[in-house]
């Protein structure tokens, strides 16, 4: 179990304390835990969809002005289920970025070798300027409200992975299929970026097995401020 500290921090709850969240434990044993959590994920969504439509069609302006191709980007990822989804963001990299990616991976081992532990990059050729700035500030995620009133992503959830992702997973794979991903996740509160992804996957393992409603508001509660500081974002 998890709490927000004086300090705003996620911690872990010891033990002896776990006894008093066992109504929020039985709750979602229940499954109606669940069905208050996709409550949360249509009214949280759709608040945001209509509260932020300015900001949204702002960044899309910046999107389309700063260079050229589409406002937004598509690409599969698995969800609940192992189903299949088309996962929506605001597009931050330029449109030959797979080419640009392997032309540079070949060019530098240190880069390749950052790309093979945390499949992320400090410095990703392929952002544009633009890019750089919604990925910081995590704006280039406001599209994926979409994918959640849809009912393909939750609000909190581990983050959405590609099919050949499930290499990292190994045998946690069926554990991260069992809940729909989020936009954010304990992961994102915990290090973000700066995480390998075999740290990213342990976090995604354990949310699943310790989920409640509780640390979801734990979780949203915490992404405000990373979000604001722009802590592990790259």
């Amino acid at each position: 179990m998890y709490r927000v500290d004086s300090d705003d921090r996620l911690i872990e709850t010891p033990p002896q304390a776990i006894a008093r969240d066992v109504h929020v434990r039985s709750i979602g044993a229940s499954g109606v835990g669940r069905v208050l959590k996709r409550l949360l994920d249509i009214t949280g969504a759709a608040l945001f969809l209509v509260l932020g439509m300015p900001l949204y069609l702002l960044v899309a302006l910046g999107v389309k002005l700063s260079s050229p191709g589409p406002v937004h980007y598509w690409q599969y990822r698995v969800g609940i289920g192992g189903r299949r989804f088309a996962f929506i963001k605001f597009r931050s990299m330029v449109m030959d970025g797979d080419e640009v990616l392997n032309s540079f991976l070949d060019s530098d081992s240190a880069a390749r070798a950052k790309w093979e532990t945390h499949q992320k990059l400090e410095r990703d050729p392929r952002i544009t300027r633009f890019g750089s700035f919604i990925r910081r500030t995590s704006l280039d995620e406001l599209p994926q409200f979409w994918n959640v009133l849809l009912g393909d992503m939750s609000l909190v959830g581990p983050r959405p992975c590609m099919a050949d992702q499930d290499k990292y997973y190994g045998e946690h794979w069926t554990t991260y299929c069992t809940m729909r991903p989020g936009i954010t996740g304990l992961w994102q509160v915990s290090g973000r970026n700066t995480l390998t992804y075999a740290e990213r996957v342990r976090m995604d393992v354990r949310y699943v097995q310790e989920w409640s409603l509780w640390l979801d508001l734990c979780i949203l509660l915490k992404t405000v401020k990373v979000v604001l500081t722009g802590h592990g974002a790259h």
